[in-house]
């Protein structure tokens, strides 16, 4: 009963987040599902940043802090629902080009790829119930145990084994030990379902977001890719922190197409907030999500002047490079997305200064490594290997698939996200370029950390390159109308 109510609570806590910065909107289609998806992770972000707070002031009431956060997100909810107007929203799927037969075969294939990949996660869980993999038992569950166990004294753990990754973000441990906590014990089940979670929100959130952009055909053959990708549901289940992660990326991108596909005057800044949100939680979940961090907004920055530059050249009368307008505009956006980030950036600082573990990839930085030629040369072609084989594919890989109709199809990508789709793209290619230096300069064995790691990088990118690739792909599925036209 007690397990119960906290996992509604949790639910509950994130739902009402975001609904309390969601658009009202007419014509609300498959919204449902993406704000209860960002909602379930959200609320296990919640929830981490909860314990964690409660934790570090000592505070012992923490199912008393749960239902005051439970009632402040409803009351300004409620608030909200009454002083708010309806704003109504463009969407750009058209669900009546989408063939009857095609959708029910499609319908068909991914109820049972679903079916299907449930069913593994399951087995797996009961094949390896404290994760399957060494990071699983040695970095995050241990953590949440430090969490769980250390009362008053928790940090004292984190320095004794370096090894551990002491430094690592703690919303998958503090969120596991939030419901150890509340349960009294330390449940097996709770991590596995955690990790369930994110890997079903994950492809529940591809989904929606699809279906709301380019429709229900689309959105299936996202949802079909990554659930046909073997080694997003084993890692799902492996109790590690790439998929949450990768849920979070996702979500962000997710959350700023959706916020440029909205035009008018009055623009849904809270889209941007829950963005900000986002990826501050992507920082709260591993070292990788401060670079996403960084890369998302060095890349709207940066898309900013080159759109501002080619808009000069665009014109023939000399005018400003940039205007005030624009520059209003810009700042505002970027103010909203800055208020989502801001406060669990200072959570993460004060976690890391507070625990006061160095990271060992910066520890011990030697700079002749970045002048060495064949360290350049082994990770390009780790890259390059991982590539062709990353997701555990039996024959064809889905990463040469993507990329080939990607550049093989017209650039008919939806003109109204072309900005977040751009700095998206942009932020995730940076974001590959991060983790490049980080293997030049790696402490470690060059090879070893290549073959154990890199893998799961590309992971993390995974549902967002998905999402982006059918975002810009048009599905051209030939209706009826289409084939009397040409026939005529």
């Amino acid at each position: 009963m007690l397990a119960a109510l906290l996992a509604l609570l949790c639910a509950a806590s994130g739902v009402l987040l975001v609904l309390l910065l969601w658009p009202r909107e007419s014509a609300l289609g498959m919204n449902w599902l993406l704000q209860g998806c960002l909602g379930l992770g959200c609320g296990l972000g919640l929830f981490s940043v909860i314990f964690f707070v409660s934790r570090a002031s000592g505070s012992t009431n923490l199912l008393v802090v749960d239902f005051a956060v439970f009632a402040l997100l409803l009351a300004g909810y409620v608030f909200r629902r009454r002083r708010t107007a309806v704003v109504t929203t463009t969407h750009l799927s058209d669900e009546k080009t989408d063939p009857d037969w095609l959708l029910l075969v499609l319908r068909a294939a991914l109820a049972i790829a679903l079916l299907a990949a449930l069913y593994s996660a399951i087995l797996r869980i009961i094949a390896h119930p404290h994760g399957d993999g060494w990071d699983a038992f040695a970095i995050w569950n241990l953590h949440a145990r430090f969490l769980f166990r250390g009362g008053v004294h928790w940090r004292d753990g984190f320095p004794l084994i370096p090894w551990s990754h002491p430094d690592y973000p703690l919303l998958l441990p503090a969120a596991i030990a939030h419901f150890w906590t509340g349960l009294g014990y330390e449940s097996q089940i709770v991590p596995a379902l955690i990790g369930l979670v994110f890997t079903f929100g994950a492809i529940g959130l591809l989904f929606s977001s699809l279906a709301m952009l380019r429709g229900q055909i689309s959105a299936i053959l996202g949802g079909l890719t990554l659930l046909a990708t073997p080694f997003f549901i084993e890692q799902g289940t492996a109790q590690y922190a790439d998929v949450p992660l990768s849920f979070f990326i996702l979500a962000t991108i997710v959350l700023l197409c959706l916020y440029e596909q909205n035009s008018g005057s009055r623009r849904p800044q809270g889209l941007l907030v829950l963005a900000g949100i986002s990826c501050g939680f992507a920082a709260w979940t591993k070292n990788e999500g401060l670079l996403f961090l960084l890369a998302i907004l060095a890349a709207r920055l940066l898309l900013f002047f080159i759109t501002q530059s080619r808009s000069v050249r665009a014109e023939a009368p000399p005018r400003p490079y940039i205007t005030y307008e624009n520059a209003r505009q810009a700042s505002t956006s970027l103010a909203f997305f800055l208020a989502g980030i801001v406060p669990l950036l200072l959570l993460i600082a004060w976690f890391k200064h507070s625990v006061g573990a160095s990271n060992e990839l910066f520890s011990s930085i030697v700079f002749h490594k970045l002048l060495d030629a064949s360290r350049y040369h082994a990770i390009l072609k780790w890259y390059g290997k991982d590539f062709l084989r990353f997701g555990d594919w039996l024959l064809i890989p889905g990463t040469a698939l993507l990329a080939g109709l990607y550049f093989a199809a017209p650039d008919e990508r939806m003109q109204a996200a072309d900005p977040a789709f751009g700095a998206s793209r942009m932020a995730l290619v940076m974001t590959l370029a991060g983790y490049f230096l980080i293997y030049l300069i790696t402490p470690y064995d060059l090879y070893w950390h290549l073959r154990f790691s890199l893998n799961r990088l590309f992971l993390q990118l995974w549902p967002a390159v998905i999402f982006l690739f059918f975002v810009r792909i048009p599905v051209l599925i030939p209706t009826s109308s289409n084939v009397e036209s040409v026939s005529k």
